[in-house]
């Protein structure tokens, strides 16, 4: 099932925490959701890992005015802009948080933790400094919008045609997850503040994706109907 990016994730609320519309310990609940603890390491003057809610409050103390995504893969180092050792890591995890203000930046370490049958997951932020730099050149919500309807229109016809809804456990997982993201939509993913554009976007996103890992699944069959796909 599709989950936004935990770096997305620390940069919405983040974001809204700094613009006063939610409280330190609501943004950094709504970082952790469901996985079970979030540390950060490498704060400045600051030796032993913090939880969330101080490390936000630290770094707005650092002069951190703003925090943006990083979504780097092999080639296209999206909003990054060094040094080497914050790119190699950001590139590794494939997403970073960077500070707007304070020259520092966040990857984060996930790992499963526990014993078999009771394992959870913890994960590591990891802050180290940045350049910097002025925002990624990255489409605007509007171009967003329009490149994403277009990708879901070319997905829904491709399906269409190969008839790949699936069936099977893992088709099944990610029919529901499809089915349970069109009629709920976003609106629960963003932080307060983002406008209601933003929303469509990550809803378009959402869908895409879910209708690739749909094409992805094991089996075939009509288990949704493309007037479903498009709606």
């Amino acid at each position: 099932m599709l989950t936004e990016p935990r770096s997305g994730l620390l940069a919405a609320w983040g974001n809204a925490l700094l613009a006063g519309l939610v409280s330190p310990d609501d943004a950094a609940s709504a970082i952790v959701g469901e996985d079970a603890r979030h540390r950060v390491v490498g704060l400045p003057d600051w030796p032993e890992p913090a939880g969330l809610t101080l490390a936000l409050g630290r770094l707005r103390s650092l002069g951190a005015s703003g925090f943006r995504v990083a979504l780097p893969v092999p080639g296209h180092p999206l909003g990054l802009s060094g040094p080497p050792e914050f790119n190699e890591r950001a590139m590794e995890a494939e997403e970073a948080v960077v500070t707007v203000g304070a020259g520092l930046g966040l990857v984060p370490e996930v790992a499963a933790v526990g014993p078999e049958g009771d394992m959870h997951v913890e994960v590591v932020w990891h802050c180290l400094p940045v350049r910097e730099a002025p925002p990624a050149d990255v489409p605007s919500l509007g171009e967003a919008e329009r490149e994403l309807a277009q990708a879901l229109r070319e997905a829904t016809e491709v399906l269409s045609r190969l008839d790949v809804a699936g069936s099977g456990p893992v088709a099944d997982a990610a029919l529901d997850a499809y089915r349970a993201r069109a009629h709920a939509g976003a609106r629960d993913a963003l932080a307060p503040g983002y406008p209601q554009r933003a929303v469509r976007v990550l809803e378009l996103a959402d869908r895409v994706a879910l209708l690739v890992e749909l094409a992805g699944s094991s089996g075939h069959g009509g288990a949704v109907s493309a007037a479903e796909m498009a709606a």
